[in-house]
């Protein structure tokens, strides 16, 4: 069982989070923390929502209003799943390198300009990445220079 999933019944949420039952279920209204529902529409809350309960409680005790820690929230949440959807891109250029050893990466700037990225080498600007890899020749095909 992971982190995601829901087990903890609301009493046993709010003690852990360290709060009142009813808090969560105001912030289960206002879709701050929202948990899994059981089939009778009971409320199971994961350890990554008791998780968030806590931030929320931290947070609010700083100063920071419900309106604003939902923003925050909703912006870490984002940021996980870029930082998710970056490793798995990483990944896949480290699977292409690997697998095609011709090939070359090209980075093409936000105004327009291209250039070839050295194997290793990061790329410090926003860009967009291409994997370039040169057309193999047929054995025995003349080699089509007219093109």
């Amino acid at each position: 069982m992971g982190a995601d999933t829901p087990l903890f019944a609301i009493a046993v949420a709010a003690e852990l989070a360290g709060m009142h039952p009813q808090t969560l279920r105001q912030y289960d209204r206002i879709g701050l923390v929202v948990p899994g529902r059981t089939r009778g529409g009971s409320r199971r809350y994961s350890m990554r929502d008791i998780e968030k309960l806590r931030e929320v409680a931290q947070l609010s005790s700083e100063g920071m209003g419900l309106p604003a820690i939902a923003r925050f929230l909703d912006l870490e949440d984002q940021n996980r799943t870029l930082r998710r959807q970056l490793s798995a891109l990483q990944q896949e250029l480290r699977q292409h390198r690997a697998n095609r050893p011709g090939a070359r990466i090209f980075a093409a700037a936000a105004t327009g300009s291209i250039v070839t990225v050295p194997s290793g080498r990061r790329i410090r600007r926003p860009t967009d990445v291409m994997l370039w890899q040169p057309w193999a020749q047929p054995a025995g095909d003349p080699d089509d220079s007219a093109r």
